[in-house]
This record gives C-alpha cells, sequence and structure tokens, in this order.
C-alpha cells in the first residue's frame, strides 16, 4: 500500500499473495490479496470497487479447509497507471470480523511472518 499511510497501522500485516474471491452489487470475481491483517486486505486488481462499496469476501487461508466468509468496505483506491509505480487495487476494511476468524487471521499472519523472515 503505497500511499504513505503505513505509520498510522495499527495491525501486524504480511506481505503476501492469497486467492481472495469477492462480491459486490451482482458481481462475483477473484483476486489476489497481497497484504492482510486482522483488519483488513489491499487486493491487487486493475479494476477496484469505488470507496465505500461493502463487499463479501471468502479468503482462502492455507490452514483451514473452508475459506473464511469476511464482509468489507472499500476504504482506498489505487488506479492503474502506466507511468507510476503504484500497485492498483484497493484497501478493504473487515466490518465483521469475530473474533474466532481474527484470531485465525492472526495466526495465519504471525505463522506466515515467521517461515518468510519478514
Amino acid at each position: 500500500m503505497n500511499d504513505g499511510s503505513d505509520n498510522k497501522r495499527r495491525a501486524r500485516r504480511l506481505e503476501h499473495e492469497l486467492p481472495v474471491a469477492y462480491r459486490s452489487v451482482g458481481s462475483f470475481l477473484t483476486d489476489w490479496a497481497t497484504n492482510i491483517s486482522h483488519g483488513g486486505m489491499f487486493i491487487n486488481t486493475r479494476t477496484p470497487l469505488p470507496i465505500g462499496t461493502d463487499v463479501k469476501i471468502l479468503l482462502q487461508l492455507p490452514m483451514l479447509e473452508f475459506p473464511v466468509a469476511l464482509s468489507g468496505r472499500v476504504t482506498r483506491v489505487a488506479e492503474f497507471d502506466n507511468q507510476s509505480n503504484v500497485v492498483p487495487g484497493m484497501g478493504i476494511q473487515f466490518t465483521d470480523v469475530d473474533p474466532s476468524k481474527r484470531q485465525q487471521i492472526e495466526a495465519l499472519v504471525k505463522r506466515l511472518q515467521r517461515e518468510l523472515g519478514s
């Protein structure tokens, strides 16, 4: 996430690609989440949804047999631009993370950071 807001983050984040499917207003899309924490994620896409859009997310965590279903809202958009190094996509803030899902995501972030040495 290249907007200089790294110092505003309160949650440990993982820079790692995870498959993600999401739905909003009748569309069902699949992309890659490239940055995740228990509070949200960044989805790499050249066609981000508008800020404020509510989305339903299915996130496949490596340690779980079935995807985790989450709700979120688009809070930031980075548009595709051939002339810059900005990664296109959208920042999603989770809006319904219950304690169990939050713990699963945080455990994944911690485990992969240890394994990847990040």
